[in-house]
């Protein structure tokens, strides 16, 4: 469907993709919404936009839309559409280095689908780059998953991991076999068309599948078949809640990121912080449970993106006590003695004063000067290299990037030390 710029207050109220078009027809812009009205109104109907998103929005001519039945629909026909007209103010998000893809080694005997940035095998299949970075991107896979069950690590381990027993991964030495590794096969092979689109053709070959199994008795199997179906029904429907539109912002990533990083650079001038440009933050956060299996993360964030080809995941060597002091401080010296990494603009710790002191200290020992604030959990406070406290709004834009770039290193941090649980639980 196609509607003039003025006539933005005619779309529909479904889920769908748009696509903003200049006076030549060409597409400048695609997105997606939960409420396609909703969505476009918002760029001219709000007034704090960034320059990039003035200059778009003076520059659209025609909208032109596609409802979808959910949003896992949206999600995907918006990465084809941009693969397809590559927009320039969406080019951003062709970049295969900045935005994730995934990653289906379709040539091995049990395909691994893996969330990668780079394009570096033939022989595999690859989808994206998608533009809602990792957290949609997940949030699908996850969906996936629960249907039709698949390793995710590039070498799994010979041993049987904690997702077999959630029922999402088929172990090698579980999964043995030609019936067994027809059956894995299947299951990639539905999940090729799922991320293609082709929901229609999954459920098809499952309902003749589920024909053949009752026609041969197999009841069991057949009713498992018919549960698949009725679950690709329902993620796939109107209703099935995801976390995909979590809020209604035209302002493009940059104009954002931008007005973030600009923000945080003045408030923490004005706190006797020597920084220009914060443009590579490094945050770093400790998981332990009672000192065992204790990890440190480090995560790295280019100008207020996220960029993993930096991450490190550090194992506590020196103790296995609870010490989240004296953690912080090993993580911190061992990284630090890495010069061929390049050095951050801003370092962040997860924590209050005791772990900013001891950022300070790790610092002084090794004679280095590096901007160091800490961001303390329960008042979102911002602590300084000297002790000193700031609040900021809770909607501030810098507190905005400081809490993304925090909650990561957690989640980062947190991931790898479930990991060496598990390891830990299923050697006993």
């Amino acid at each position: 469907m196609l509607v003039s710029a003025s006539s933005y207050r005619l779309l529909p109220t479904y889920s769908g993709v748009y696509l903003f078009l200049d006076k030549k027809n060409n597409v400048i812009y695609v997105g997606k919404a939960k409420n396609l009205k909703k969505r476009v109104s918002s760029y001219f109907s709000t007034k704090d936009l960034g320059e990039k998103i003035r200059i778009l929005v003076s520059q659209i001519e025609k909208i032109k839309y596609q409802e979808v039945s959910s949003e896992i629909d949206a999600f995907l026909l918006e990465e084809k559409l941009i693969k397809k007209y590559k927009p320039k103010y969406n080019i951003k998000l062709i970049d295969d280095k900045a935005y994730p893809m995934v990653k289906i080694t379709i040539k091995d005997d049990y395909p691994k689908v893996l969330i990668v940035r780079r394009r570096n095998d033939k022989n595999s299949i690859y989808f994206g780059p998608f533009p809602n970075a990792a957290l949609a991107l997940r949030t699908v896979l996850k969906t996936i998953r629960r249907i039709f069950p698949y390793q995710s690590v590039l070498n799994h381990d010979k041993k049987i991991c904690l997702y077999n027993h959630l029922g999402l991964c088929p172990c090698p030495p579980v999964f043995a076999g030609i019936e067994f590794q027809k059956e894995y096969k299947a299951n990639v092979r539905h999940i090729i068309d799922f991320l293609n689109g082709n929901t229609k053709k999954i459920i098809q070959d499952l309902e003749n599948e589920r024909d053949i199994l009752s026609q041969n008795e197999k009841f069991e199997k057949a009713e498992l078949t018919q549960n698949k179906i009725k679950a690709i029904e329902l993620i796939t429907g109107p209703f099935y809640k995801t976390k995909f539109d979590p809020e209604i912002n035209p302002n493009l990533t940059d104009d954002l990121r931008e007005k973030e990083l600009t923000e945080l650079a003045n408030v923490l001038q004005k706190n006797n912080i020597p920084i220009k440009n914060p443009d590579r933050i490094e945050c770093f956060d400790i998981s332990n449970i009672s000192g065992t299996n204790s990890v440190g993360s480090m995560v790295t964030f280019i100008n207020g993106e996220k960029d993993s080809d930096w991450y490190r995941k550090f194992k506590v060597r020196s103790l296995n006590t609870p010490n989240d002091f004296a953690m912080m401080e090993e993580v911190l010296s061992r990284r630090l003695k890495h010069p061929e990494w390049p050095f951050p603009d801003l370092l962040i710790v997860d924590g209050g004063k005791g772990q900013v002191s001891t950022a300070v200290k790790v610092m002084q020992n090794l004679k280095l000067n590096i901007p160091i604030i800490g961001l303390a959990k329960r008042e979102e406070t911002i602590v300084t290299s000297n002790l000193q406290e700031i609040s900021l709004n809770k909607n501030a834009p810098a507190l905005k990037l400081l809490m993304r770039i925090r909650d990561e290193a957690h989640r980062f941090a947190i991931t790898y030390h479930r990991k060496l649980r598990s390891k830990t639980f299923l050697s006993k």
